[in-house]
């Protein structure tokens, strides 16, 4: 599997303990920045590992920030992602298995290193269960645009 990481200044360093986890997993994962702590805007980096998961069919992205909040609000923008704020496994195993989220979003300042490998490995062994939930994500899909206020 390919993912594409990214972050803002304050997930950086949980970033950096994801695409280890990844990695020792066997897995591809390309590192879309920061690579310091000087302050970023984190949806600049949404869009750019939104744009590569949109663009390389099969993979998926993980998004950091402080709170994971932003990230998932930026990445959902994009047409064809479902993004997924965890907190927890079983969310991230409930994003995979009944929503198919394409994107993992987490908050540095909310999860420590042991809640992140579990959510890390929840995601990572999940897959979609299709079936009943198959109608739920073709509608979520079929959003865009659709929503008018």
């Amino acid at each position: 599997m390919k993912y594409f990481i990214g972050a803002d200044h304050a997930g950086i360093d949980i970033k950096a303990y994801v695409k280890e986890l990844f990695e020792a997993r066997g897995h591809e994962v390309i590192d879309m920045g920061p690579f310091t702590k000087d302050r970023v805007d984190y949806p600049d980096f949404a869009a750019k590992v939104c744009q590569e998961v949109l663009a390389n069919e099969g993979s998926k992205g993980i998004l950091i920030c402080g709170s994971g909040i932003g990230m998932s609000m930026a990445a959902n923008k994009f047409d064809g992602i479902r993004a997924a704020l965890c907190h927890n496994e079983y969310s991230a195993k409930m994003a995979r298995e009944h929503n198919d989220a394409n994107v993992l979003c987490m908050g540095e300042r909310v999860s420590g290193y042991g809640m992140v490998e579990a959510i890390v490995d929840a995601w990572n062994n999940a897959s979609f269960e299709g079936g009943r939930h198959e109608g739920r994500v073709d509608k979520i899909n079929n959003l865009f645009g659709s929503c008018r206020v």
